[in-house]
C-alpha cells in the first residue's frame, strides 16, 4: 500500500516499509521540532535582509482613509515580509523531509501558489498604488481555481491523489461523503486564505495565531503517523515565530497578503490531509470571527440602506480598537483565544 492509500485510509504512515523513516516515532517528532527551531533562526537571520529589500523596493503599506487613526503611523511600514516564510517553509520542508516529497508537496504547492495570487495584489496596492489592489473577483477567482486544484488532488484515488472522501465528526467517527467532499474543501481552502487575510491588520495577531493553528494540527498529524504533515507545520511555525520577532509592535514589517493567503491555504490543506477539517472552524476561530463580523456588516448594511451596522469597524479587530482596546491588548486577548481554541480542537481530534 502507498502512502497516499495509507491516508485515505485512516491508517497510520509509520506502518509503511519506508527505507529511511527512523523506527521510533519520538524521532520523527524531536526532527520536526529540530527543524522547527531550524527554521525559526533562518528567519531570524535572514529577515533584516529582506526588510531592507523591502524598504529599498519602496514596498510600504497603504493604510485605509477610513481606518482607525491610530494605523497612520504604520504608513510606509515594509509589508509583503510573508515572502520569508514561505520562502523558508518550502526550502526547508523539501530539504529535510523524511518521510517523502510527497508528503509535503501539496501543501507546499498551494502555499506558493496563494502566495503568489497576494504577492500580485499586494504588488498592484503598494507600486502601482491601486486602490484596494487586485479586484475581490479577480483575487476570489484565483483562489477558487487553487483551491479546486487542491480538492482534486486531496480526492482523486491513488496514485493521482490521495483518495480522501470521508468527514470525521468527534466522538462519531467517519463518514463518507463522496463527491461532496470537493465543494467542502474548496470552500474551506479558500474560505480559510481569506480569514487569515482579514485578520491581518494588527501587529503580531495574524501570524501568532497562524502559528498556533500549524501547531495544534502538527499534533494531530502526529497522533495519525503524518510525520510528513507534521515537518510541514512545525516548519511553519518555526517561521512564523521568527518572523513575529519583526513583527512585534511597533512592526518593523507587515506579512502582506502574500503571507496570509498563502499560509492560510496551506493551513487547511493541511486540515484536510489529516481528516480533521471539521475542526478547523475550532481551531482557527478567531480567523471566523473575523470573516463572519465583515459578512455580517455588509448584510445588515445593505439590508438597512446603510441605516444601521452592527460593528463599529470591521473586521473585528477595528471594532475593539474603537472601542477603546489597546492594539497589543487585542492581538495577546485574540492569541489567548486561539490558543484556548486550539487545545479544544486537539482534544476533540484525540477523542
Amino acid at each position: 500500500m502507498t502512502a497516499l492509500g495509507a491516508i485515505a485510509d485512516g491508517l497510520p504512515l509509520l506502518a509503511i516499509e519506508w527505507p529511511h523513516l527512523p523506527t521510533d516515532p519520538s524521532e520523527n517528532m524531536s526532527g520536526s521540532l529540530i527543524l522547527g527551531g531550524i527554521a525559526f533562526f533562518v528567519t531570524l537571520l535572514t529577515g533584516g535582509v529582506v526588510i531592507d529589500r523591502l524598504r529599498r523596493f519602496n514596498l510600504g503599506k497603504e493604510i485605509r482613509i477610513d481606518g482607525p487613526e491610530t494605523h497612520y503611523s504604520k504608513r510606509g511600514t515594509p509589508t509583503m515580509g510573508g515572502i520569508m516564510v514561505i520562502a523558508v517553509l518550502v526550502v526547508l520542508a523539501l530539504l529535510f523531509d523524511v518521510v517523502g516529497r510527497n508528503s509535503v508537496l501539496l501543501p507546499i504547492s498551494v502555499a506558493v501558489l496563494a502566495g503568489i495570487v497576494g504577492a500580485l495584489d499586494d504588488i498592484q496596492s503598494l507600486v502601482g498604488r491601486s486602490k484596494g489592489g487586485m479586484s475581490a473577483r479577480a483575487k476570489f477567482m484565483f483562489l477558487f481555481v487553487i483551491a479546486l486544484g487542491a480538492a482534486l488532488v486531496l480526492h482523486l484515488p491513488d496514485p493521482y491523489g490521495f483518495g480522501l472522501h470521508h468527514m470525521y465528526i468527534p466522538w462519531f467517527g467517519r463518514y463518507d461523503i463522496g463527491v461532496l467532499y470537493l465543494p467542502a474543501a474548496v470552500t474551506f481552502i479558500a474560505g480559510m486564505a481569506h480569514a487569515v487575510n482579514l485578520t491581518d491588520g494588527l501587529d503580531t495577531q495574524s501570524p501568532g495565531l497562524l502559528a498556533i493553528a500549524f501547531a495544534a494540527y502538527g499534533i494531530i498529524a502526529y497522533q495519525q503517523g503524518q510525520i510528513g504533515v507534521v515537518t510541514f507545520c512545525f516548519i511553519a511555525v518555526g517561521s512564523l515565530l521568527g518572523f513575529l520577532w519583526y513583527n512585534a509592535h511597533p512592526a518593523l514589517v507587515f506579512m502582506g497578503d502574500v503571507g496570509a493567503l498563502g499560509l492560510g491555504a496551506a493551513l487547511a490543506t493541511c486540515a484536510f490531509m489529516t481528516g480533521q477539517w471539521l475542526l478547523l472552524p475550532i481551531v482557527g476561530i478567531v480567523f471566523v470571527a473575523e470573516m463572519l463580523s465583515v459578512m455580517i456588516q455588509v448584510y445588515v448594511f445593505k439590508r438597512t440602506h446603510g441605516k444601521r451596522r452592527v460593528f463599529k469597524m470591521t473586521p473585528l479587530h477595528h471594532h475593539f480598537e474603537l472601542s477603546g482596546w489597546q492594539e497589543t491588548q487585542i492581538s495577546m486577548r485574540f492569541w489567548i483565544i486561539g490558543m484556548v481554541a486550539g487545545l479544544i480542537g486537539v482534544a476533540m481530534a484525540l477523542s
